[in-house]
């Protein structure tokens, strides 16, 4: 019995790494490091912004207001942005209808981290294909982590670690 339920958690385990590498096998890879000073997007405040960490880990969301994982996920990003104080969060929204959609989507979850609007450039470069995307970026602007589609709060800060 035991020997079994071990199996099973070990199989289960296997899946779920061998999906999640397949899915994230076109996002950029971890261990680089991001040019700075080359991606800016406006922020909803009407603030310019690099996409590039500021000196301490960074979560970059890319999300679509319309994106329904997106508004399932968003609030499990705004939990760890009011709970860590060392782990910066930048939402940034692409493939959206309208700004007033993204400031909707803000107001309707009322998410308190900077959020900006993405360009077509930023989705190229971070080789965005589907919603959510999530790159973790260290002090130093390198990658040590993605994910794509719904993580749960415990997921996305452990990430960051």
């Amino acid at each position: 019995m035991i020997r079994n339920l071990i199996l099973q958690v070990v199989f289960f385990v296997i899946v779920f790494n061998v999906l999640s590498w397949f899915r994230e096998r076109s996002m950029l890879a971890t261990d680089v490091q991001m040019p700075l000073n080359t991606y800016q997007v406006e922020q909803l405040n009407g603030d310019k912004r690099y996409v590039q960490a500021q000196g301490k880990t960074t979560v970059v969301y890319f999300f679509a207001p319309w994106c329904q994982i997106c508004n399932l996920s968003i609030e499990n990003l705004e939990a760890i942005h009011q709970q860590n104080s060392n782990i910066d969060i930048m939402a940034i929204a692409l493939d959206y209808e309208s700004r007033e959609s993204v400031i909707d989507f803000a107001k309707r979850h009322q998410l308190t981290f900077p959020m900006a609007y993405g360009t077509p450039e930023v989705k190229i470069a971070f080789k965005v294909k589907a919603y959510p995307s999530y790159y973790i970026l260290n002090k130093d602007n390198s990658i040590v982590g993605k994910s794509l589609g719904y993580s749960t709060e415990t997921g996305l800060f452990l990430r960051t670690l």
